[in-house]
């Protein structure tokens, strides 16, 4: 059973590669952006991908030592010189598989990078990871942060979380709610949350309830004078229009990533590639 359905995901794969190569070609000349075409030359020369560019290439060659540690059980990673923690249902070939997404996601060319040389968090900053799963994109700021608040509700993860951020949890809080726009047991707001409190970036990767996390920040979108946000906008069909609106309408200057994504694990309907980060700040002076 699990070859069928294989054998039927591969198929609808190649029937949507053939779908965005259409509708990529069908854009007039004079109207294709360059992002559209590098698509399109990926395509037309590889099977469909995630992410269709070929820096991606690099990680599936590259050797990743999983060391266990005997204190706790639990596999991690050695990066940049900090140890990574990964849930403890996790196998050493599991964590071969997702550990270079990770990579590829973050990596200087990939549309999924949350920060650039010039749109970073900056020394001292107080940084809100909502939705961290490992908690890479926090543990890469760790140094330059004062506090950070990572927000995570699957609670597999908090073991993992809690062993990567263990020589840091002077600065660290970890809380087990999903960010949403209602306040109750599983769920709170960023405006109930933390009211008057200063928070200077908020990294954001929900699985498509980025708008009810940013209906639930309607108070600080508001009165907040200074703030950056990298905000996942690839998840649903109209979250890249409709996040960039509303960040607009909070006079937020907004700028997406570059390049494009091919979510392919959520229904997809033209133009089929998504834009995947919104970088957005408010900087009043």
């Amino acid at each position: 059973m699990n070859e069928l359905k294989e054998y039927f995901f591969h198929r609808q794969l190649f029937s949507l590669n053939w779908k965005i190569i259409k509708h990529l070609n069908s854009i007039p000349k004079n109207q294709i952006n360059e992002e559209q075409k590098q698509v399109l030359y990926y395509l037309k020369r590889n099977l469909i991908s995630v992410f269709p560019y070929n820096f991606t290439k690099k990680y599936k060659c590259k050797r990743l030592e999983i060391l266990k540690d005997k204190s706790n059980n639990l596999n991690y990673i050695v990066e940049n010189g900090k140890r990574l923690y990964f849930r403890r249902d996790w196998k050493k070939n599991y964590i071969k598989n997702c550990y270079p997404v990770l990579q590829i996601e973050q990596d200087i060319e990939s549309p999924h990078r949350y920060l650039t040389e010039d749109y970073n968090v900056n020394t001292g900053d107080v940084v809100l990871d909502i939705g961290a799963a490992e908690g890479n994109f926090s543990l890469s700021i760790i140094e330059k942060a004062a506090k950070i608040y990572i927000f995570e509700a699957d609670s597999m993860w908090l073991e993992a979380l809690e062993s990567t951020f263990s020589p840091w949890k002077s600065k660290v809080e970890i809380i087990n709610k999903f960010v949403s726009n209602i306040d109750d047991e599983k769920n709170c707001t960023i405006d109930n949350f933390f009211k008057n409190n200063k928070i200077d970036f908020i990294k954001m990767d929900v699985e498509g309830s980025e708008l009810d996390v940013l209906k639930g920040s309607k108070n600080l979108l508001e009165k907040v004078e200074k703030i950056k946000l990298a905000v996942c906008t690839y998840h649903r069909q109209n979250d890249a229009k409709d996040i960039n609106a509303l960040l607009t309408q909070h006079n937020f200057i907004t700028e997406f990533s570059k390049g494009y994504m091919i979510f392919y694990y959520n229904h997809l309907e033209a133009p089929f590639i998504r834009k995947a980060i919104l970088r957005a700040k408010k900087d009043r002076i």
